[in-house]
């Protein structure tokens, strides 16, 4: 059996070439390398973010911020950083979904396979060839651990970070899945790309909820995503008629982005669109229980959301739909199990229903309801005289 030359510290052109070679075999798109001290700015950047509170709920970024601004906090070993992207370009525009307002807007992202099972096995298959040739150690990151990976792959030339903070490629415009491998040997960067957005304000302007307090800053607590996906409570009520019938995420700033031009539909077979998550009617998945949601976005990134999360977010798309043919399937959930449910169940009948029909609502539920939220919302409606403590 013949054994493969080990690639050592000397030959790093080499192995270099060899990553380049097996990550086009792979099917990445796109691969970039830099260092870890590459991004010394970051560190300041994420603590201002941090530090105005900009984070919102997600508090695993406080608490893993030190790590997060420096790879080498991260893996002390760590020399090297290889940046890989897979284009997941949408093949129609993520935005004519907003038009069909009985129906649940599903950022084209998740309506793929999870990303997080197509790019880290490729990046493990990845690692396991460069520890065969080199002989070294290497970690694989897929959005799983404290690790920067737009400004790193802005290091590494894969692109830059736009003004809506994205990363945007002049070859695949702002639709890449970003995996890294970490190595302990030095290896050539790649020189960082130019930003290019010019005088370019389109994916600030777009945002229907104002969520950059300027280009190139975010404020998580105002962005659609954030609030469908990331945060776990009520959804602030400044918002709701913003967020239309966008149910999971938002592409609003990426898709405006004239860089997108230059972008191809994913070739990557493995993201194939499934039809389950494909912009379903919202009275189906006002439909679904914890079990039916399971199935029918399994293999989702919608599905590590969750019902509760979700369906919450569908009837605030439904209270904005105008379609009263979707009243019965609220009314079911104003006594579901969940107050989060509960909460925008009466929001969204609120919207709805005729002032008596709403009224009749009311005295039949109002008066059973405990939760302090949920009540806050039927006062908020109205209801007022006689229905609570």
């Amino acid at each position: 059996m013949t054994v493969a030359p080990s690639i050592t510290d000397d030959d790093p052109a080499s192995l270099r070439s060899l990553i380049i070679r097996e990550a086009a075999a792979l099917g990445f798109d796109d691969v970039g390398f830099t260092t870890p001290d590459a991004i010394p700015e970051a560190a300041g950047r994420l603590r201002a973010f941090l530090a105005d509170g900009r984070h919102g709920d997600m508090s695993w970024m406080a608490e893993h911020a030190e790590r997060r601004a420096n790879p080498a906090a991260l893996w002390p070993a760590v020399r090297s950083i290889v940046m890989l992207g897979l284009d997941y370009g949408p093949d129609e525009d993520p935005l004519a979904a907003l038009a069909r307002r009985s129906h649940a807007t599903i950022s084209c992202y998740a309506k793929r396979r999870d990303y997080h099972d197509v790019i880290k096995p490729r990046l493990k298959a990845l690692a396991r060839q460069i520890a065969r040739h080199a002989a070294c150690e290497a970690k694989v990151f897929v959005d799983t651990a404290p690790l920067m990976e737009k400004p790193l792959a802005a290091a590494a030339g894969l692109g830059w970070q736009g003004k809506h903070t994205n990363l945007v490629s002049r070859r695949h415009g702002s639709w890449l899945f970003l995996g890294a491998i970490l190595l302990p040997v030095p290896l050539p960067p790649d020189t960082p790309e130019a930003d290019h957005c010019g005088s370019c304000r389109r994916c600030l302007d777009v945002c229907p909820t104002d969520a950059f307090p300027a280009p190139y800053q975010l404020d998580a607590r105002r962005c659609i995503a954030y609030l469908t996906i990331e945060h776990r409570g009520h959804i602030p009520r400044e918002f709701r008629a913003a967020i239309a019938n966008r149910v999971f995420g938002c592409d609003d700033c990426l898709a405006v982005c004239p860089w997108n031009k230059f972008a191809a539909t994913a070739r990557e077979t493995a993201l194939a669109v499934r039809e389950a998550a494909d912009d379903p009617p919202l009275s189906q998945v006002l439909a679904l229980d914890d079990a039916g949601f399971r199935q029918r976005f399994a293999g989702t990134p919608v599905k590590r959301t969750g019902r509760d999360r979700v369906v919450r977010n569908a009837l605030i798309a439904a209270g904005n739909s105008g379609d009263r043919s979707l009243l019965p399937a609220i009314e079911a959930l104003i006594g579901d199990g969940s107050p989060l449910v509960r909460a925008m169940a009466v929001w969204a009948a609120a919207r709805l229903a005729a002032p008596l029909e709403f009224a009749e609502l009311a005295s039949r539920y109002a008066h059973e309801e405990t939760d302090a939220y949920v009540i806050a919302e039927w006062r908020e409606a109205g209801i007022t005289t006689g229905a609570f403590p």
